[in-house]
């Protein structure tokens, strides 16, 4: 089997990843919605796998993977690196997980992040009661986070917040020193929120980037009593292109709270220096960013002989990417705590697509399934209605 073409469609503002083999398969793979950019990126990597087979996958990733970094490029990558191992599991007639080593779990467990219930405000009341109402959903989450601190809108909504401008246009661009004010409103939130779900369902909380490590180490210590899941990317994070693995170090031996990280980060060897220095518990790298499924199964073997858990980041829109997800997150070792996860949307995904099941979260997991491959295949004639023109020939 060879490659013959690799194509990028943006359907509905979504990347999708389509690698076409000489022997009538195909593979899918996506990036996740915020990046429409990225198509170029993709295509890049065309002339460099063509010809290749593309079910050794590790091979057709030794031509790309060093060639890739800090997103968008690593988005490509990894999307590409998906739909090699869709093509895979096809070609074998076996699902995806059973080539990573095989399931060690039959539910995934997942957790909320982009709850469909919109914040009013950004008041300790505003937050308790988008937590509460994102607990009476339907999937049933286990787990919720929210954004507070850098990661939330309180930098230029609530006043006198922090020492600090905030600067317009630039993503998660603020960072400084929070006001004695801005502390206690933050402290409050999460003491709002923590009422609100009681011991019922598990609170993670995203707080920027832009903490000062002395903040950090104040706020970690003062949600001790409250048994957060996690305090994610208070330094670095996301659009931020480095690690600053001694920093976090500094927050993490001063608190009993599990300081995570890890959502930007691309290939395992930008993890080394987390793990080796003990500078996080829990780290939370992206499948789409960080070089695919099986760049981060690797990674979470590594995490495991460290003591460090897993939360890997997903803000993956489409049912492909999702599919991928899955079928990773049921191979990863038991450090393995749930997969971020904010739904189909939108919802005519289901109009496109076959293969998954419908509602695809129950009690807050997701039942693994075992169809070849990643177990998603389009329903083209309706997909074919979703493709921006300059797109046509994607499924040609």
């Amino acid at each position: 089997m060879k490659i013959t073409d690799l194509k990028c469609a943006v359907i509905g503002g979504y990347p999708v990843v389509r690698i076409v083999t000489d022997e009538g398969l195909s593979g899918y793979g996506e990036i996740e919605g915020s990046k429409p950019y990225v198509k170029p990126q993709v295509l890049f990597y065309r002339d460099r796998i063509l010809g290749l087979d593309p079910t050794d996958v590790e091979r057709c990733m030794l031509a790309i993977r060093r060639l890739g970094s800090f997103k968008p490029w690593g988005s490509a990558v990894s999307a590409i690196e998906m739909a090699l191992w869709d093509i895979a599991g096809k070609a074998a007639g076996i699902p995806v997980y059973k080539l990573l080593g095989g399931k060690i779990r039959d539910r995934v467990r997942v957790y909320c992040t982009a709850s469909p219930i919109p914040m009013k405000g950004n008041s300790p009341s505003d937050y308790a009661e988008v937590v509460a109402r994102t607990k009476e959903l339907p999937e049933g989450y286990t787990i919720i986070k929210r954004g507070i601190a850098f990661h939330s809108n309180m930098p230029q909504e609530v006043p006198n917040y922090y020492y600090g401008s905030p600067i317009a246009g630039s993503h998660h661009a603020h960072r400084g020193l929070l006001t004695e004010r801005g502390f206690k409103h933050t402290i409050a939130c999460v003491e709002a929120m923590k009422e609100a779900l009681g011991d019922e369902v598990g609170l993670a909380l995203d707080c920027g980037p832009g903490m000062t490590v002395p903040d950090a180490i104040r706020l970690a210590r003062a949600l001790e009593p409250y048994h957060i899941m996690w305090l994610e990317d208070m330094l670095t994070g996301d659009y931020t292109p480095y690690v600053m693995a001694d920093l976090y170090r500094q927050v993490t031996e001063s608190t009993s709270t599990p300081i995570h990280t890890g959502e930007q980060i691309y290939l395992r060897q930008h993890f080394k220096e987390l793990f080796e220095k003990q500078a996080v518990n829990v780290v939370g790298p992206d499948p789409a960013d960080v070089g695919g499924i099986a760049e981060l199964k690797w990674i979470a073997e590594y995490a495991d002989l460290h003591g460090i858990l897993m939360a890997p980041h997903g803000v993956l829109d489409g049912l492909f990417g999702i599919a991928a997800h899955v079928h990773m997150a049921a191979a990863l070792p038991h450090n393995y705590i749930a997969l971020e996860f904010p739904g189909a949307n939108p919802d005519w995904w289901f109009d496109i697509v076959t293969g998954l099941p419908d509602p695809i979260i129950k009690d807050g997991f997701v039942e693994v399934w075992d169809t070849p491959g990643l177990g998603v295949e389009f329903i083209e004639e309706a997909a074919k209605e979703r493709l921006e023109e300059e797109d046509a020939d994607f499924f040609d």
